[in-house]
């Protein structure tokens, strides 16, 4: 453990004003608060405040922040208040514990619906200061390096999930590289122990192949700035087995085909200096393609400066570099605790709002319903790699990979998105389904009378997008449900002789324990509630009609043609049917998937819904399409962007029809001034056919896009 004396010291070393007297009265309040409990590695209770505080100074934050770190379990796990911490420590002390001290029972919930409700005072708590999130993430990094302790392995890999899910991301927006990076490798670790140590085993076998390697990279790019007169600190770096891990994934690549599992940094004096180190790397290694990107011209959300690079390298090593100012570098290492001003005599800004992801969060927040949305849409905010587009006036917009038109708009201003009807890349009108790519220009048309359309959370990637167009969803459903409650009860109250009134809808929001009288006609019209609940609230004596019934309805019934197609690997007789996620066409390989009551689902190989059944090879069967297969109609599926002309869609069908493709169901998705999106389902034989249809439809000038449509 860190002695008293050896933690007072190192908060001097950087900050020489610091409050000795107060850092040292809570060394001794959080020893004596924590007495005799120990923890799960057997070592006293108090060594995990201490460590949480060293962690802190290594990033040379306030005493403030130190004093709560070694205070903040004295609140939730002994008998010290909040009221006891603000009059020893004061109040700005006080808030941080308390702050810290609500965010500690994240990790004690295994419910959902509490464990989002306890993100959602999270993110409140750190938008008034940052320093709860930094205090945080040290506990959380230094719970997860003791995790091994913990003997529940249900409670080991929830805790992991949480840093996961929620720590991890959250200490990349803050910039903290070294806590992402570390708080990933030891959650991944322990959720997936057999892809740790494969990528592990791997990458130090690759390492200790190439021997000396990085330190000969290393003197060779030296040599190489210093012979061009610019002079460098060069350090290397091996990635994580995770970061490996996801690249491997993402790219569907191995190990030896990646270009930066050995990183190297190189820190010049100026931002000029970066770019003449990149003129100097580039001319005199060959260049990987498509790994340039300048994060000075456009930094990260989160602050973050640097030119990447990939290049097949000295002893001809794919590799990466970075080059970045020693500023930068901070950035990159510190991330928001690079900024505090105290370290020039200032007064920090702390609090939260200041950064725009955290406003955005807290939009979310407000248009969420509850806190399990909240906990979606933040999830999907904070996931993602960014594409960076740019407004007309040259304003950066950074949002997720894959975000569209609509997800611009939102990400610009809710009133923009809620009134978008339509949008230009580069001058040029494109549908709003459209994704963005870098250094897109957009221009987004905008009505007053224009409304959300709820398809749009179809294809929309953002949290703030998906949590505004979800919110006029309900809104927009209130009011209808409302009309048709009060319908509803007009009519059921005259057959009772009484007539429709305020007064009698109060009494019922009274007794059945609706706050308004609108609640009580939209919980009619959505069926929450029965009209006869309402009645009788209203007329409790039984004086009412209750609403007919008829016994005689029965659902309408189909007649389902037999499907004769034989398919190999099935028994005789036994039923089957196509899915309808990815509709299989003869030419494909196909699985099917047993289901009880319904017979066989045949699947292609490559359909997402097949991830849902990885654990159940039981119900897996190998089948495949028979020669007389390719002889019948099956149903091809096609999402189609067009321009709305005169025609238009005339070429469609006519495309199709000379093509011999037969359309059978037709559905227009969303509709705009310039185009059309719609999905056809359409007879084929087999995949090529259907793939012949698409390449002709692609030649044909008033179609956009087309593609093979899932779902």
């Amino acid at each position: 453990m860190i002695r008293q004396y050896e933690l007072v010291e190192r908060v001097k070393a950087y900050d020489p004003s610091t409050d000795e007297d107060a850092v040292n009265r809570a060394y001794v309040f959080a020893m004596r608060a924590h007495g005799s409990q120990i923890r799960a590695s057997g070592d006293p209770y108090f060594s995990h405040p201490l460590e949480v505080a060293g962690i802190l100074t290594d990033m040379r934050l306030d005493h403030g922040t130190i004093i709560t770190a070694l205070l903040h379990d004295t609140v939730e796990d002994t008998k010290a208040t909040v009221r006891d911490i603000e009059n020893l420590f004061g109040k700005e002390v006080g808030q941080l514990v308390d702050g810290v001290t609500k965010l500690n029972r994240i990790d004690l919930q295994s419910d959902s619906a509490k464990q989002a409700e306890n993100f959602r005072k999270l993110v409140i708590a750190m938008s008034e200061d940052i320093r709860v999130l930094l205090i945080k993430l040290a506990d959380r990094l230094h719970n997860m390096r003791t995790l091994g302790y913990i003997k529940e392995e249900e409670k080991r890999r929830r805790i992991a999930v949480e840093t996961m899910d929620i720590y991890a991301p959250l200490a990349e927006r803050i910039g903290i590289q070294e806590f992402k990076d570390e708080l990933e490798h030891l959650a991944f670790k322990e959720l997936n122990p057999d892809a740790f140590d494969t990528v592990l085993t791997r990458l130090e076998f690759l390492i200790a192949q190439g021997g000396n390697i990085i330190s000969e990279i290393e003197t060779e790019l030296s040599d190489t700035c210093a012979a061009a007169g610019l002079q460098v600190s060069i350090t290397g770096r091996k990635k994580t087995p995770y970061s490996v891990w996801q690249k491997m994934q993402r790219k569907s690549v191995n190990v030896e085909q990646l270009s930066d599992i050995v990183a190297f940094r190189l820190v010049v004096p100026t931002v000029m200096d970066c770019y003449k180190a990149l003129g100097i790397i580039h001319s005199a290694y060959p260049v990987i393609p498509g790994r340039f990107k300048d994060f000075i011209s456009t930094p990260k959300p989160n602050g973050y400066q640097s030119l990447h690079t990939g290049i097949i390298g000295p002893k001809r090593q794919r590799v990466e570099i970075q080059m970045r100012t020693l500023e930068m570098h901070d950035v990159a290492e510190l991330g928001v605790a690079a900024h505090w001003n105290y370290k020039q005599g200032g007064t920090a800004t702390r609090e939260g709002r200041q950064y725009r992801w955290m406003r955005e969060l807290l939009e979310i927040l407000e248009q969420a319903s509850n806190p399990e949305e909240f906990l979606e849409h933040t999830k999907l905010e904070m996931y993602q790699d960014q594409v960076f587009s740019f407004t007309p006036k040259g304003d950066l917009i950074a949002l997720p990979r894959g975000a569209t038109l609509v997800d611009f708009a939102y990400a610009v201003h809710s009133e923009v998105g809620d009134g978008c009807v339509a949008a230009r890349i580069n001058g040029k009108s494109r549908p709003l389904t459209t994704q963005l790519q870098n250094g897109d220009q957009v221009s987004i048309d905008i009505s007053e009378t224009a409304k959300p359309s709820p398809l749009w959370e179809q294809f929309v990637v953002t949290g703030k997008a998906k949590a505004a167009i979800r919110k006029f969803v309900r809104n927009e459903r209130y009011e209808q449900f409302c009309d048709l409650g009060k319908a509803i009860l007009q009519k059921q109250l005259r057959r009772t002789g009484a007539r429709y009134s305020q007064k009698l809808l109060l009494q019922a929001a009274t007794v059945l324990n609706f706050e308004t009288i609108e609640d009580v006609l939209a919980a009619t019209g959505e069926g929450v509630i029965s009209s006869s609940d309402v009645l009788h609230a209203i007329l409790p004596d039984g004086n009412y009609i209750s609403p007919s019934t008829n016994d005689n309805v029965v659902p309408i019934t189909r007649k389902r043609k037999n499907d004769t197609i034989p398919l190999k690997g099935l028994i005789a007789g036994m039923a089957f049917h196509y899915a309808r996620c990815c509709h299989p066409l003869p030419g494909e390989r196909i699985v099917g998937i047993v289901t009880t009551g319904k017979g066989v689902t045949v699947h292609t190989i490559d359909c997402e819904t097949l991830e849902g059944f990885h654990s159940m090879p039981e119900r897996w069967l190998d089948v495949s399409w028979d020669v007389d297969a390719e002889h019948s109609h099956h149903i091809g599926r096609l999402g189609i962007v067009l321009e709305n002309e005169p025609g238009s869609l005339g070429s469609v069908t006519s495309t199709i029809g000379k093509n011999l493709g037969n359309i059978i169901n037709f559905k227009i998705i969303s509709r705009s001034v310039d185009f059309f999106e719609m999905q056809i389902d359409v007879e084929v034989n087999h995949v090529k056919h259907l793939k012949n249809i698409i390449a002709a439809l692609r030649a044909t000038p008033v179609i956009s896009s087309v593609e093979r449509a899932r779902g």
